[in-house]
């Protein structure tokens, strides 16, 4: 992984999407450091809660667009970026730098099926001072991603031969293009099928 950028208050930074300072995402960051002791319990809770509480969109058939964290919070549901997006605004919340990576993966497990970009995050852990990724794209039959600080369990195996990538960048925001599709959307399910970008 290599973060974009080497200053990490980039990453602590509140932005129209990762906007941390809402009063609904600071009340749930709240109720995680009052729940956890130190780091590592304020990262496992923000995980589970954006993971296993909040909804994908297409997994519940959920028509409802979400754009920013407080969105996502509201509404209790969103694609992969969007969930991205709550996560690392909880996390900056805690004061913990977060950001946001990507996948290109196939939309149905072939090449011909076309590719989307996937969204996952990056969280700094200062002991021992190195980013670690984590997929709260939400778990399934077939899709088990976990929190593990030795080795990465997430939602997605990424297969090469068959064109799906992992980008090691480490975005301190999301980027624009996934942005600009979900505030270009009425309906998350018909934008699942047919707007995501399969490049970045």
């Amino acid at each position: 992984m290599a973060a974009i950028v080497n200053d990490l208050s980039e990453y602590l930074k509140t932005s129209p999407y990762i906007d941390w300072k809402h009063e609904l995402v600071l009340d749930r960051a709240a109720r995680l450091r009052a729940a956890g002791k130190g780091e590592l319990e304020w990262i496992a809770g923000a995980y589970r809660f954006v993971r296993d509480e909040i909804s994908h969109s297409w997994d519940a058939q959920d028509k409802r667009v979400t754009v920013s964290a407080s969105d996502v919070l509201r509404e209790k549901t969103g694609i992969c970026w969007a969930k991205a997006n709550l996560l690392a605004a909880l996390l900056r919340a805690c004061g913990i730098p977060a950001g946001i990576c990507y996948q290109r993966l196939t939309l149905e497990d072939t090449p011909g099926s076309g590719y989307c970009i996937h969204a996952l995050n990056a969280v700094f852990l200062q002991d021992p001072g190195r980013w670690i990724r984590l997929d709260a794209r939400g778990n399934k039959e077939g899709i088990r991603a976990e929190m593990d600080l030795e080795k990465e369990r997430l939602a997605f195996r990424v297969r090469p031969e068959i064109g799906e990538a992992d980008y090691s960048e480490i975005y301190a925001e999301p980027l624009q293009l996934t942005m600009d599709v979900l505030e270009n959307s009425t309906d998350a399910l018909y934008m699942y099928l047919h707007s995501l970008p399969g490049e970045i």
